[in-house]
């Protein structure tokens, strides 16, 4: 038996936070129609200040998955879906589980080029797309062609108030106006509300089960060529069932959560789409971060919990100190994606008086996997200690069979109920992924303290995790590549002093070329989301490269921050 096999962690548990979660035994639409049953009246979704209850959720769901069913939906269809925060994504993501489709979601800022390579691996028949990107999917090219779009206007979840100020014939209302709806040029999508005009779903049509794919969800990997990560119902509804352990003090059906956090993402999707429905809290959606919609939000619905990461949590708690907005209420809060400053918690906490702590986790463990108590034992600095049913080792990266001790670096492994089966038709990946045992490899290297808290000492994986979201290094060194004025490039990321990485590029110009860096820059914004695109572009005279002739990005990012 290693150090770690006796979870000392166990010891740091909040009060009331079991070693194990209960056997799972629901699916993801058994799960939402248990909270529909127990907490029909309240307030399931809130948006811009419309309201829906958890009932009429349920019946919207059912209805759509009939809408689905017609347009020849079956188990085991890829559902697309590419929306920001609505009320309509939750709907079309349950809906597409309830006949036992897989949920693949998408970030609709993506560009084309980013979209088609996850649809030429995914094959999906079935998009659901926000009515701003139809026309996106809409034109790739035949070998790749939609069966089926269904259109999404997200301001038809809007309050009918709101929705005639946005087609007042002034400036402001049009600017509002083309922030949240376009109308596609194409002819051939659906709109949503078509779906919506039907009966509910039969009872008779076969849910999915438990060990069912419910779930692609994309995550770039070092190499920039994108994988799905295959999560089914049992590894979503354990994540959700060991987020509701973790936090005692919640209290069923009576508590506000925020999601500000993209839906389609790991930790989004996982606090707020499946936790949140699951104890029949109240979802506030925002389709952006916007401190003004916050507070307005905050007037009538305000939090309690709220998930987010440290960017956010610094702009709300200096909001917050300005009288901008009441955070009063906010009894909870999990930090994820990136690291949390220890600063940021303390300014959270001084404006607040609510508990922020700092969790761990990836795509391939639903995501989250670790955390900080809720409570006087949890250490800032650290990523906590294993959520129940979890357990963790540490090995030497070279040779995974070999164990570290506590205070020893070496990578980080997981096990437990959350961890996927593995990645959507790359078993090679998958193998070197997922040791025997049912171990998986982070890619990350930590410490162990001796009662258990881990501290993320640095990354195998050199992707860069920026507002939460991955970049691959690799995915912007050939997008700069294909600039006629770069010879070389070498993307890192660079630390912020707010927490989190931002992406640098260290190029090598052509000869006769001179450095623009607003240039390079609008040229990546054709090729890659926003997020991906270099904060700074440095011109260098070349780059430091192994024997046989790779970049060493490590030495780049040393060589760039010692300019700084």
């Amino acid at each position: 038996m290693t150090a770690l096999e006796s979870r000392p962690w166990l010891s740091a548990y909040a009060d009331g936070v079991p070693a194990e979660i209960d056997e799972v035994t629901q699916t993801l639409p058994e799960m939402l129609a248990a909270t529909v049953a127990r907490h029909g009246n309240r307030t399931a979704l809130e948006f811009f200040g419309a309201s829906m209850t958890y009932r009429e959720l349920g019946a919207s769901v059912d209805r759509a998955a009939e809408g689905l069913r017609r347009l020849g939906v079956t188990a085991g269809d890829r559902v697309a879906i590419v929306l920001p925060n609505c009320p309509q994504h939750v709907i079309a993501f349950y809906a597409a589980l309830r006949l036992g489709a897989i949920v693949v979601e998408h970030n609709p800022l993506y560009t084309a080029r980013e979209l088609r390579h996850q649809f030429e691996d995914h094959g999906a028949r079935f998009a659901i797309v926000w009515d701003k990107t139809v026309d996106t999917i809409a034109d790739f090219p035949t070998d790749l062609r939609v069966e089926r779009i269904i259109s999404v206007d997200v301001t038809e979840a809007l309050p009918r108030g709101k929705r005639m100020l946005l087609r007042l014939p002034v400036a402001k209302a049009r600017e509002s106006r083309a922030q949240l709806t376009a109308k596609p040029r194409t002819k051939d999508a659906l709109p949503w509300s078509r779906l919506l005009h039907r009966r509910a779903v039969s009872r008779r049509v076969a849910g999915p089960s438990l060990d069912d794919t419910a779930l692609l969800q994309y995550t770039s990997g070092t190499t920039g060529i994108p994988k799905g990560a295959v999560l089914s119902h049992r590894n979503l509804r354990a994540n959700a069932m060991q987020g509701r352990a973790w936090v005692p003090g919640l209290v069923e059906g009576n508590e506000t959560f925020y999601g500000v956090l993209p839906l389609f993402h790991a930790y989004g999707m996982t606090l707020c789409l499946t936790f949140a429905m699951s104890i029949g809290a109240k979802l506030v959606l925002f389709p952006k971060f916007d401190v003004g919609l916050m507070a307005d939000a905050a007037k009538k619905s305000p939090p309690t919990f709220l998930p987010a990461v440290p960017p956010i949590y610094d702009q709300l708690a200096r909001a917050a100190s300005r009288g901008a907005i009441d955070l009063s209420r906010v009894r909870f809060a999990i930090s994820g994606a990136m690291s949390l400053p220890v600063a940021t918690v303390r300014r959270w906490e001084d404006t607040t008086g609510g508990l922020l702590v700092e969790g761990y986790g990836m795509t391939e463990s639903s995501p989250v996997a670790l955390g900080n108590p809720m409570g006087p034992s949890r250490r800032p600095g650290t990523v906590g200690v294993p959520f129940p049913s979890t357990d963790i080792r540490i090995v030497d990266p070279d040779d995974p069979s070999v164990d570290r001790e506590p205070g020893e670096e070496g990578e980080l492994l997981l096990r437990g109920p959350q961890v996927f089966s593995g990645y959507w038709r790359r078993p090679a990946e998958t193998a070197d992924a997922l040791l025997p045992g049912g171990w998986l490899r982070t890619g990350d290297i930590a410490v162990v303290s001796p009662d258990g808290f881990v501290s993320i000492v640095d990354r195998l994986k050199e992707l860069i995790i920026t507002g939460g979201f991955n970049v691959s290094p690799s995915e912007v060194e050939d997008t700069l590549h294909a600039h006629p004025d770069v010879e070389a490039a070498a993307v890192v990321a660079a630390p912020r002093s707010s927490g989190g990485e931002e992406v640098v590029a260290a190029v090598v110009l052509r000869d006769g070329a001179t450095l623009d860096v607003e240039g390079l820059r609008d040229f990546c914004r054709t090729r890659l989301a926003a997020y991906k695109v270099p904060r700074r572009i440095i011109a260098v005279d070349d780059l430091p490269r192994s024997l046989i002739g790779k970049v060493l990005r490590r030495q780049v990012r040393e060589e760039l921050l010692a300019r700084d």
